[in-house]
């Protein structure tokens, strides 16, 4: 039985049909299936370009992730550092007004950082989890690296030029230093921030909030993802996730959007309009039309059936059992997004657990009926290969093989007497060799 190692890896199979489908006027843009993280379509997706705000969304992962874990609480109270205060006044840059004796809950700030994205709210936050913003860069450079990404540099929590700090940025970055990444690694955090964390977007979707309503420290926040359904440039189930803009980065965007049961993830870098120059408005143009053409050009279908058999290799070889081999099939049916019409353009193809069975393919008793013996992936038949953001998203482009019944383990005697079959079977069939050899 033939192994294989490896069906997918790093070659995007759909790149050619999107690429002739739609130009994205982007210095980096990328779109993808927000189940999988199967790479629909992308353009200069590998180079290291300013992020701004967008960086926040690693800010949010490390937050929910100390909140998954009990290191810190959403009602936990922090008080405002003379950093974070001086933030929080500069009103060129996107804030919610903090007072220099106030104190703070992390929700509040959660808040104002994923709606509004409040750049002292980030900071203070950082302080929070890092004791300092120098201490939570080394973190979330850390966690790049633990979630796999590449093409990255952090130098602080907020996604602004270190120039906008006045000297106190966080220590061993430059003073006009700001934070890059490539369009995939953002996509990529974006997938494990919404798939580790799917509550994420019942904020990243609050279009609008008051922030300390009520008191005299109230402020309006208005998304700005102006793509929310009920503000601007609304688009039909958009749900997130992040906006940015620096005169480094220009206009950028991480979008996701989710209608009948199928999410893509967008993103775009430095986006411009039909001119060629930089503009709010040309992000969200620019992310509605990956999003049109993925809606309209994919579908998630059922490529394998629930206990579906590979032709060929319906059964596997037992050793020791009481039956000399076992029934197999898929435990579910396996769905994957496609582009319309090429639903049977994929072979599936048995991916045997090399821990379970030996060299030549063969399993041992006992074996138990719902036993993982491997899975079924699919592999285009024309031999290009799929590309996906993360392996674990790639799994979920596979399905289980099971054993479909039990098999028990043969008791010594029926053993002993396969035994002298076979030695008996070895020896007349060395003899039929040997007279063959004669005449």
């Amino acid at each position: 039985m033939i192994m294989f190692l490896s069906v997918f890896a790093g070659v995007n199979l759909n790149k050619a049909h999107a690429e002739a489908a739609i130009n994205v006027n982007a210095d980096g843009a990328i779109l993808v299936d927000g189940k999988t993280g199967k790479v629909l379509y992308e353009k200069n997706a590998d180079s290291a370009l300013g992020i701004a705000s967008m960086s926040k969304m690693m800010t949010e992962y490390i937050l929910l992730d100390s909140i998954k874990k009990g290191k810190v609480k959403w009602n936990q109270k922090y008080r405002v550092s003379d950093l974070v205060y001086k933030i929080s006044q500069r009103r060129d840059l996107s804030n919610v007004p903090l007072r220099a004796d106030g104190t703070y809950k992390v929700r509040e700030l959660y808040q104002a950082m994923a709606i509004y994205s409040a750049n002292a709210a980030t900071i203070a936050l950082a302080e929070i989890m890092g004791g300092s913003e120098t201490n939570f860069v080394k973190i979330m450079n850390a966690k790049a690296k633990e979630l796999g990404l590449k093409d990255y540099k952090f130098v602080n929590s907020t996604g602004l030029n270190n120039r906008e700090y006045k000297g106190l940025q966080p220590e061993g970055t430059g003073a006009e230093e700001e934070n890059v990444m490539s369009s995939r690694s953002v996509a990529t955090l974006a997938f494990h921030l919404i798939n580790d964390f799917p509550d994420v977007l019942k904020t990243a979707s609050t279009p609008k909030m008051v922030f300390r309503e009520g008191t005299s420290d109230q402020i309006n926040m208005i998304n700005w993802n102006w793509m929310l359904p009920s503000l601007d440039y609304g688009y039909e189930g958009m749900d997130g996730l992040k906006t940015g803009t620096t005169d480094f980065a220009g206009y950028c965007f991480t979008g996701t959007a989710s209608r009948n049961g199928q999410r893509f993830i967008t993103v775009v870098q430095n986006a411009k309009d039909a001119s060629g120059s930089g503009g709010y408005k040309a992000r969200f143009e620019e992310t509605r039309k990956m999003l049109d053409y993925a809606f309209s050009n994919y579908s998630n279908e059922k490529l394998v059936p629930k206990h579906y058999q590979v032709k060929g290799q319906k059964t596997l070889p037992v050793l020791k059992g009481k039956e000399k081999q076992v029934k197999i099939y898929t435990k579910s049916a396996l769905n994957m997004v496609v582009l319309n019409g090429e639903e049977k353009n994929y072979q599936p193809v048995l991916i045997l657990d090399k821990n379970k069975v030996n060299a030549k393919g063969e399993l041992t008793a006992p074996i138990k009926k719902g036993e993982t013996v491997g899975y079924v992936t699919l592999k285009p038949k024309n031999g290009e290969k799929a590309s996906f953001l993360t392996a674990e998203g790639q799994k979920k482009a596979q399905v289980d093989v099971v054993a479909a019944t039990d098999v028990e383990k043969a008791n010594w005697f029926v053993l002993m007497i396969r035994g002298i079959g076979n030695f008996f079977g070895d020896v007349f069939s060395g003899i039929g060799t040997t007279v063959k050899g004669w005449f």
